[in-house]
């Protein structure tokens, strides 16, 4: 494999959800029948593959969070959660499916998947819990960035509607890509894949990250019992940087995503610090393995001088976000709980994104 761009590999390295340095030969399910999944009617919603047990994230909304301002973060003991307002009225999932307009692809324009999978060890199948759309602007040197929920409720191609994690599952990366263009209207052409393992060492090496925390997150933290990380910046090591954007006992999905982005930024902001963009072989040599990509060597000199524009103007990254008026709690006739898309408000956003016009 030509080796990617370092600026991709410093996007990459956040998606921390592969459990092994290396992947097995991937297995992929058969499609449930011929046909696009537009063809099936909502109710005939897929069961549950006996091979992954579902860990949805709780639904919105979420409690109020306890906020605290120490240098360290210290160990907290559980108090009663103030009574959640009463959730928003679901609205009733559509029956019919409109697969989305394409939105034209520009040729200034690059459409990178960032994922991240839960594979266990020694298994084939696995699920991309972190799925990140980075739209590259190389004619005006802008990256834009857009979060997708694990549990967003969509229909895949030669499936059914499932859960956006597991389309990886029925054709790799083109059938994911081929779930985001008939979901969506975009096709990404490129993918990076991670595991957490690699991005711990890198934050080992690096000597740790210092994430800007938007909001205060007050989980359970392994051996440490509830902890509050307040808002603001804190240090973190690789092991709490792990468990910051996969915390879910008391968030959910739009709360996870806003966490990956800014554990994202802290990243890159260390690769800056560091100098990376001039110390690319050097970085390239010590982290070669740790991302897995379509990309080719002649795409990475594409991307390097956007890294250096990027490097000395932040605002160039401009992040987005699914909201909770995007997507609305739901419980399939399966008992699976998911978010069912608002397709008009998510299409708007992702054309939004990618530049389309």
């Amino acid at each position: 494999m030509k080796k990617p761009s370092l600026f991709l590999l410093q996007f990459c390295f956040l998606l921390i959800f592969v459990s092994g340095c290396t992947l097995p030969p991937l297995t992929f399910l058969p499609p449930m029948e011929e046909g696009l999944a537009q063809d099936l009617p909502l109710e005939k919603v897929a069961a549950q593959n006996p091979q992954l047990t579902p860990t949805p994230t709780p639904f919105q909304p979420l409690p109020p969070t306890p906020v605290i301002t120490p240098t360290e973060i210290p160990t907290l003991t559980p108090e009663p959660s103030a009574t959640p307002p009463p959730p928003l009225e679901t609205p009733a999932p559509q029956t019919t499916f409109t697969p989305a307009e394409a939105v034209g692809n520009l040729p200034k324009r690059i459409n990178i998947l960032l994922l991240g999978s839960d594979r266990r060890p020694g298994g084939t199948l696995f699920r991309t819990d972190t799925i990140i759309l980075v739209s590259i602007d190389t004619q005006k040197g802008m990256v834009h960035i857009l979060s997708f929920p694990r549990d967003l409720f969509v229909y895949i191609p030669g499936w059914t509607q499932d859960r956006i994690n597991v389309a990886w599952q029925h054709g790799g990366f083109d059938g994911l890509a081929a779930t985001m263009q008939q979901n969506f209207g975009v096709r990404p052409t490129h993918y990076a894949l991670i595991n957490f393992r690699s991005f711990k060492r890198v934050v080992d090496d690096l000597g740790g990250l210092e994430v800007k925390v938007g909001q205060p997150l007050y989980d359970k933290y392994p051996g440490k019992g509830w902890i509050t990380i307040p808002k603001g910046k804190v240090h973190m090591d690789a092991d709490m940087a792990l468990w910051y954007v996969r915390s879910r006992k008391t968030s959910n999905d739009f709360a996870r995503n806003r966490r990956q982005q800014e554990v994202l930024l802290a990243l890159f902001e260390k690769f800056i610090s560091l100098d990376a963009i001039t110390r690319a072989p050097e970085f390239y040599k010590a982290y070669k393995k740790a991302v897995i990509t379509n990309l080719k060597f002649e795409d990475g000199l594409a991307l390097l001088p956007i890294a250096a524009q990027v490097a000395l103007d932040r605002s160039r990254i401009k992040h987005y976000y699914i909201t909770p008026d995007m997507a609305y709690d739901y419980i399939t006739p399966g008992g699976a709980m998911v978010l069912l898309p608002n397709e008009t408000a998510i299409r708007k956003l992702v054309k939004q994104v990618v530049g389309g016009k």
